[in-house]
């Protein structure tokens, strides 16, 4: 796989050593199993894949490099939203002189009207809306240099219209307010009828439309701002393909997509030959990266330990997604940096349920080894997650040190 030019600043030499050897023991990437640090009386457990996905680092070289390459020129360099769902990362463009268009949600920050012919905008790594871009290419700038669209979100665009060409309902599976489900809604739906769909309840709701169940006059009130214009309840729920963002959990998007195509048998009375009569097969959609990130959190989880720590962004759909599996076993604090662990009684940490900063005291327990399970999002240095070991480190007396550990795995 390509390698990239990434700040030095994001990477660590102890995070680089041990993914190295454990790709190098495990090139087929079926071991799932942790990699112990043992610092003696602390144990951590570090996931198998966490941190940068290939489309992060394809983002940040590109956002990087357009910075240098225009440094001495005056221009002035846009991102039509964060580049990335990592605070540090989009500090530190800011820092470069790089300023967004949006927030999060699509809010205006800066009107595009302000922009000219000669400003460069970076599309980020969710990708941009169909409207957007054109909006943005009729001030007379291209965009082709400076998108850093990620290719498996590319790839979802891709089947969606390539599904739609077989006059398949396309159903995006992912949050609908997050930038890649709205471009992924906007591609989708230049191309076939669409509906957005947050998650198994709502895909059960939707279910009721394509059964009869529900009066179709509601579904415009129930999914409102979920579908595309002009579609029919009536005609558009008889052959449906499921797709979905990218950064959800690949068990919840296979959940819905096995449910919905349950309910199709049913209501068509069809059979496994004949499925794709009314059921698109769309399971080449799931994003490698999240895969592999899920899966790690659970071999991880198959450890017996004290409590977990997952180190990401608070808006970063799939680090909250790493946190939600890990609740389910232990205590999990969420943190963005080793600044929210405060000693080793206190902790500041975020409830994405609530959407709120929490001071949880005695998060340690008082016994060794305390045994803690550490993993990052797709979005996170690794540069952060070594942050977090070594201040947890400081917090025991060890001999063992992180320069001892990079030796042992180099």
């Amino acid at each position: 796989m390509k390698s990239f030019d990434v700040p030095i600043i994001y990477r660590s030499p102890l995070i680089t050593a041990i993914k190295k050897r454990r790709k190098e023991e495990d090139r087929l990437k079926k071991d799932f199993t942790p990699t112990l640090l043992d610092f003696g009386p602390l144990q951590i457990f570090l996931a198998r894949h966490f941190g940068f996905c290939y489309g992060v680092e394809n983002a940040i070289e590109i956002a990087f490099r357009t910075v240098e390459e225009n440094r001495e020129t005056g221009k002035r360099i846009f991102l039509l939203s964060e580049m990335i769902h990592n605070p540090q990362v989009n500090a530190d463009l800011q820092a470069h002189g790089v300023q967004f268009l949006q927030d999060n949600y699509g809010h205006q920050l800066i009107s595009p009207d302000t922009l000219t012919a000669d400003d460069i905008v970076i599309i980020p790594a969710f990708g941009t809306t169909l409207e957007m871009e054109e909006r943005i290419n009729r001030l007379g700038i291209r965009t082709e240099k400076y998108n850093t669209t990620c290719p498996f979100v590319e790839k979802v665009w891709n089947r969606s219209q390539q599904i739609a060409r077989k006059n398949y309902t396309v159903i995006i599976h992912g949050k609908p307010g997050h930038e890649e489900t709205r471009a992924t809604f906007s591609h989708a739906s230049a191309h076939a009828p669409s509906v957005v769909v947050k998650d198994m309840g709502q895909a059960i709701q939707l279910a009721k439309y394509i059964s009869g169940k529900n009066p179709g006059e509601q579904f415009y009130e129930e999914f409102n701002g979920q579908h595309s214009k002009g579609f029919d309840v009536t005609k558009d729920l008889q052959r449906i393909g499921v797709v979905n963002q990218t950064t959800m959990l690949a068990s919840d998007t296979q959940a819905i997509a096995d449910y919905l195509k349950q309910v199709m048998m049913e209501k068509f009375n069809l059979t496994k030959e004949n499925i794709e009569d009314r059921f698109a097969d769309t399971r080449d959609t799931l994003c490698y990266a999240t895969l592999d990130n899920q899966q790690a959190v659970s071999g991880m989880l198959q450890t017996d330990a004290d409590l977990a720590i997952v180190v990401g962004g608070y808006n970063s759909s799939n680090t909250t997604h790493l946190v939600e599996l890990c609740e389910e076993k232990l205590p999990v604090y969420f943190i963005n940096n080793e600044e929210k662990i405060l000693s080793p009684k206190e902790i500041l940490h975020y409830n994405f349920h609530t959407k709120e900063e929490l001071l949880t005291r005695d998060f340690l327990p008082e016994k060794e080894p305390v045994k803690i399970l550490l993993t990052s999002g797709a979005s996170c240095p690794d540069a952060l997650v070594e942050g977090v070991i070594n201040k947890l480190v400081n917090f025991f007396e060890t001999d063992v040190t992180i320069e001892s550990l990079i030796e042992q795995f180099v």
